[in-house]
């Protein structure tokens, strides 16, 4: 099986995971523009665990939340971009608004999101009341989509 996973196929994959012992790493977010910053808490949250599950929010679900000039990267090309990241060990797309449903489903030993989430991290309460762990890594100085995006249009003539 490849790394891009259906729901199905991930809890199927998590029960296997979780009977060999491993321990499962979740992270989500839209990876809308993949920057250095993306890859650097990606490689973060691998080194926490056995595997990383990367949860990518649906074209659908970003246009929801961040409105209809987004996302700027299509879905399939964001989950091939993913796929290749070699701290990435799965990936799937979910087209909630959060990702607390599947959260809920997979029960990762250590659920991971940037800092600046730390006010609220989707599926926090699941995965504590599992006895998993819930952290909000640093984030890499100076990265952020809006930020790159903000400065290519600062750049137009």
């Amino acid at each position: 099986m490849g790394k891009l996973y259906t729901r199905p196929e991930l809890a199927a994959a998590r029960a296997e995971w979780k009977r060999e012992g491993k321990v499962v790493v979740f992270t989500n977010g839209c990876y809308d523009l993949l920057h250095p910053g993306h890859v650097r808490l990606l490689e973060a949250a691998r080194s926490l665990g056995s595997l990383l599950i990367l949860a990518l929010n649906s074209d659908s679900s970003i246009r929801r939340l961040k409105g209809p000039t987004r996302p700027l990267i299509p879905e399939g090309d964001r989950v091939a971009l993913a796929a290749a990241l070699e701290a990435v060990d799965a990936v799937t797309v979910f087209d909630e608004d959060t990702p607390r449903e599947l959260i809920a489903e997979i029960l990762p030993d250590i659920l991971v999101k940037g800092a600046d989430w730390a006010h609220w991290i989707a599926g926090r309460e699941e995965v504590e009341a599992a006895g998993g762990k819930v952290l909000a890594l640093p984030l890499e100085p100076g990265y952020s989509t809006t930020s790159i995006v903000e400065e290519i249009l600062k750049r137009q003539p």
